[in-house]
């Protein structure tokens, strides 16, 4: 259940924060090259994981998260920078988009027998290397331009699409159901209307 209401969030803020967003700010062009650049780069990197890691569709989540946090961050640093701040309502999205992921691939990770601390590390690292992301989006919004960020974006929503496609979705409807297709539903209302604030 959890991971059908984390895809329906993903899907909204690949919507309305990344797509949307980034067509605003540098145009359809420079999205689209950054969804293809998102895509094929989870979609190589999670193949390069599932040979060496156990944590089947855990490790994928935690790869999409990485994925996804690192130009989310680094989009959040240059908002931050340019005097944009951030809104109550994206920062609700944000946390209401990535706690079911993390929650999904924690679990999974935990299923397949990962201990927990390697798992409390994995997800710390993540968190750590996201918060670099945003200093070094501040550190850069003087010479980053409307393009760069919207290339971002769309970094982000491929690497998020081909996830939640390959891992989240599956899993979800796996576990869950038919019911898994009404909470993703759900979660897309609920992520959709916090954008909106």
């Amino acid at each position: 259940m959890v991971l059908a209401f984390g895809a329906g969030a993903l899907i909204s803020a690949v919507s309305f924060e990344l797509v949307e967003d980034g067509v605003d700010r540098g145009g359809g062009v420079s999205v689209g090259i950054g969804l293809a650049a998102g895509a094929f780069a989870f979609y190589f990197a999670n193949e390069a994981v599932e040979r060496r890691s156990p944590g089947g569709a855990g490790t994928a989540l935690a790869l999409g998260a990485f994925l996804d946090g690192l130009p989310e961050q680094a989009v959040l640093g240059i908002s931050i920078a340019e005097g944009g701040g951030v809104s109550v309502g994206l920062l609700v999205a944000i946390f209401v988009s990535n706690l079911p992921e993390a929650i999904g691939s924690a679990s999974e990770m935990r299923a397949a027998g990962i201990p927990p601390r390697t798992i409390r590390r994995l997800w710390t690292g993540v968190a750590a290397v996201c918060v670099l992301a945003s200093v070094g989006g501040y550190a850069i919004a003087d010479v980053s331009g409307g393009r760069l960020e919207a290339g971002i974006n769309g970094f982000a929503g491929g690497a998020l699409l081909v996830m939640l496609v390959d891992s989240m979705i599956p899993d979800a409807t796996s576990k869950f159901g038919q019911r898994a297709g009404l909470v993703t539903v759900l979660g897309f209302a609920v992520a959709a209307s916090l954008s909106t604030l």
